[in-house]
């Protein structure tokens, strides 16, 4: 009897630990975080070997995430146009004696325009699953390996005063590591190593002395620390990153940037916080932040999210009407994304959409087809037409045509594939993290490396809510992160329907720690405010926003069909056998008045402006005036002496508040993406 008491005992008290237990397994846990936990280190994907510091965020493989709604809509026109077309009309994608084609460097063409090109172009291929893209990638990628010499050295030989130039080199490592990333292809990495010796073996006085290359070896040092962190930390290759650090330009200066063009600012402010992760030294990661600002204090006082730099940023040139390169506005977007995961701060997620959302869009023709060198946030005219010295180079800068704009014409390719692949990321303590909101379905490992797919759905940006729904086989437990915007201060969250009673944090994420079952859904709620933007260091204009998107005059576009060979810029270079038919180039016209300022005396938004909603398109491509979604109204009146100036330009804005005695009209604003002529940044009239 005693026996078997003591056996019931022992079931009832087995029974009752696997009931707390799995009570305990089953709990959840909702909470607001400032940043992921970096103690752990995720079982499934690749961090930062010590001594590198932890990420917040792991960047997931190539593929990982298939985009949905529009920007799957954004991608597809990339690929049936310019970008997966390119090889047809660039002469520097010429395969007839290209050097990036060549064992040993030689040819009479091979520089930066093909790994620009292919960077974008092959990630594109990996995303969408797209076999023709996936196998002529392949050509340029394996010539690159196959070029390699027996001292380590690769692609096309490029020497600058008897000092072999290594920018073209930089960015064709990134395409390999996609690569790798995509087909694990084991040659990219003994390949890498082979040069990385190479360049530790190559005199300072003969590394990183061009312009180009010395401004942006901060690519060269993320290269190298991916090649770490995957070939068991070799130390030599910390050797190199400091030596690489050395003698790159210097971009923690206290007041100052090594040089002021606008391509270099935008993809090397962040090479200080690249290099932090090695010395752990906060100083190079406030140097970042401080870059970001300096240029935005100095040239950035207008909306959109980047600055004035129409080549390079010139003191007395800080109007909205003043612009950035398309090559700019994609190097941001890298940029910024690479700093989500270093430093895990939501700002930079937020200035990834805004540049995502408000600029880029504008740079290229609708379809995908044509881009211009120059956007401004101010751009009343889009024409074939010299403007220097309004802006800073001399040529037809503004025309969107697919035969020019050499760099911009290559280097766009890789602007929506890289935020593609950043809507989602692995952390450190083996969860997801929703970062950049676009429909798209991410699978990937969680736990101890169990496979679930999160699939997110909503017309974000345009629309408030995102849905997320768990499809896993098997119950599993994770840590899931949701991104709250800088812009909100009032997210909601539900899961499965029951709202969580908890305030969360504008720029700070939801913590969402449970067990996972399919179908399982997260809701988050970002009610959009009306913000009203005043730039007192241009001239007191205002911008209108609302959420993540800036709103700006609706102006009626008038597309002009022109030969593109006849209106490229001078260094433009194209195939015998390409068609300006089949290709043409756009000047856009404005074909109604532009020059309106707004009826402003400091009330609310919401008793200023009217919130017009309707369906969304079809085609799922809402980055057209007449496309659009969302659009406002507001009061306005014309500014007559505001006109096109003596260089064709879109005149600097008049000092706010503007007195005029024009009748007061109702005016249509559509967000600022979908404006290729646009006034975002408006003068004030005077009650």
């Amino acid at each position: 009897m005693m026996e078997s008491t003591t056996f019931m005992r022992n079931i009832l008290f087995s029974f009752i630990i696997a009931f707390v237990s799995c009570k305990a397994s089953s709990r959840e846990e909702v909470s607001n975080v400032d940043r992921p936990d970096t103690t752990a280190s995720n079982v499934s994907y690749l961090s930062n070997r010590k001594p590198l510091r932890s990420s917040y965020f792991v960047k997931l493989p190539v593929g990982s995430i298939q985009p949905k709604g529009w920007l799957r809509k954004y991608l597809e026109l990339q690929r049936d146009g310019l970008t997966g077309h390119l090889g047809e009309i660039s002469a520097w994608l010429a395969k007839k004696n290209n050097a990036w084609l060549s064992k040993d460097g030689s040819g009479d063409h091979g520089w930066e325009e093909v790994p620009y090109w292919l960077k974008g172009y092959a990630n594109l291929g990996y995303i969408l699953k797209d076999d023709r893209i996936i196998e002529e990638a392949k050509v340029w990628l394996n010539a690159a390996l196959e070029s390699q010499r027996e001292d380590g050295y690769f692609g096309p030989l490029v020497l600058k005063e008897g000092k072999p130039d290594l920018w073209g080199n930089m960015i064709m490592l990134w395409c390999l590591q996609s690569y790798y990333e995509y087909s694990k292809d084991e040659r990219v990495l003994s390949f890498m190593e082979k040069y990385f010796a190479w360049q530790r073996q190559l005199p300072e006085d003969k590394l990183l002395k061009d312009y180009w290359e010395n401004s942006r070896g901060g690519d060269n040092l993320y290269s190298i620390y991916w090649l770490y962190n995957r070939t068991q930390g070799k130390e030599w290759l910390l050797d190199l990153a400091k030596k690489i650090h050395r003698n790159t330009a210097d971009w923690k200066q206290q007041n100052n940037l090594p040089n002021w063009h606008n391509v270099n600012i935008a993809q090397c402010f962040r090479e200080p916080a690249t290099y932090y992760l090695q010395t752990g030294d906060p100083s190079d990661l406030k140097a970042s932040y401080r870059n970001f600002d300096i240029i935005r204090e100095r040239f950035g006082n207008v909306p959109g999210g980047m600055f004035g730099a129409d080549e390079n940023a010139r003191v007395g040139y800080t109007d909205p009407r003043q612009g950035v390169e398309t090559c700019g506005m994609v190097e941001q977007m890298a940029s910024d994304e690479i700093l989500m995961g270093i430093t895990g701060d939501p700002f930079w997620a937020d200035h990834t959409e805004e540049v995502a959302f408000n600029t880029y869009p504008a740079a290229v023709m609708p379809d995908f087809k044509a881009l211009r060198y120059i956007t401004s946030p101010n751009m009343s005219v889009s024409d074939s037409k010299n403007h220097h010295p309004g802006i800073d180079n001399t040529g037809p800068f503004l025309m969107m045509n697919p035969f020019s704009s050499r760099c911009c014409q290559h280097n766009h390719a890789q602007g929506w594939p890289y935020y593609a692949e950043h809507v989602f990321m692995a952390t450190p303590d083996n969860g997801l993290a929703a970062l950049l909101f676009a429909e798209a379905i991410v699978t990937a490992k969680v736990a101890d490396g169990q496979e679930v797919s999160i699939e997110s759905a909503g017309h974000y940006p345009f629309d408030d809510q995102v849905s997320f729904t768990v499809h896993t086989v098997d119950a599993v437990r994770f840590p899931y992160y949701i991104r709250i915007p800088n812009w909100c201060d009032q997210a909601n969250v539900s899961i499965n329907g029951k709202p969580v009673e908890q305030t969360f944090q504008a720029g700070s994420y939801v913590k969402i720690d449970r067990t996972w079952k399919e179908g399982d859904q997260v809701t988050l709620q970002l009610p959009m405010p009306l913000v009203i933007k005043k730039w007192e260091k241009n001239k007191g204009s205002i911008s209108i926003n609302r959420g993540p998107l800036t709103y700006s005059l609706k102006i009626q576009e008038r597309y002009i069909k022109k030969d593109s060979k006849a209106s490229a810029i001078g260094d433009s270079k194209w195939q015998a056998s390409a068609d300006p038919e089949k290709w043409p180039s756009f000047e856009i016209i404005p074909a109604s008045s532009w020059n309106y300022g707004l009826l402003y005396n400091g009330q609310k938004p919401e008793d200023l402006i009217e919130v017009i909603q309707k369906e969304w398109p079809q085609d799922n491509f809402p980055f057209t005036p007449e496309s659009v979604p969302v659009r406002l109204k507001v009061k306005g009146k014309q500014i007559p002496d505001w006109k096109i100036d003596q260089y064709g330009l879109t005149d600097v804005l008049p000092a706010s508040p503007v007195q005029v005695n024009t009748k007061a009209e109702e005016l249509e604003l559509i967000p600022m993406g979908a404006a290729r002529l646009r006034i975002s940044a408006f003068p004030v009239i005077r009650y």
